[in-house]
């Protein structure tokens, strides 16, 4: 059985751009690893405008940044994984978890159509962007 991803993007505030965080299986992975009040990676950076995002999955291993503690990732490090692609499967492995007592979270697999639908749809959907 498939991991199912959601990506949510979670609006602009007044400390913080709009953030995205990854639901696996039903669960906020960033919250999981780094616990409330941190936060995940700004949309405007994962989801280029115009530019195929960082999420994509390619046969080639890319390390990406998925989260951080309210107090940076400069002082407690990040929430990252490796996201590859292997024909019809999406991975995500290697975790690396800001220091906190939390575990870091499994390794999961998606189907590659559903992974691939969901980024796409995260990509088209502008409504997070702020304008002025």
């Amino acid at each position: 059985m498939f991991d199912r991803l959601e990506i949510r993007v979670l609006p602009p505030g007044p400390r913080f751009a709009a953030q995205l965080r990854f639901w696996v299986n039903g669960e906020d992975v960033v919250e999981g690893a780094v616990y409330e009040g941190g936060r995940g990676p700004f949309a405007a950076d994962v989801l280029p405008a115009g530019q195929p995002g960082l999420l994509r999955a390619t046969s080639e291993a890319r390390r990406l940044e998925l989260g951080e503690p309210e107090c940076t990732g400069g002082c407690c490090g990040f929430l990252c994984v490796v996201v590859q692609r292997f024909g019809d499967i999406v991975q995500w492995s290697d975790w690396e978890v800001p220091h906190t007592p939390a575990p870091p979270p499994p390794e999961f697999h998606f189907d590659a159509s559903q992974y691939d639908a969901e980024v796409a749809r995260a990509e088209a959907d502008r409504s997070w962007q702020v304008h002025t």
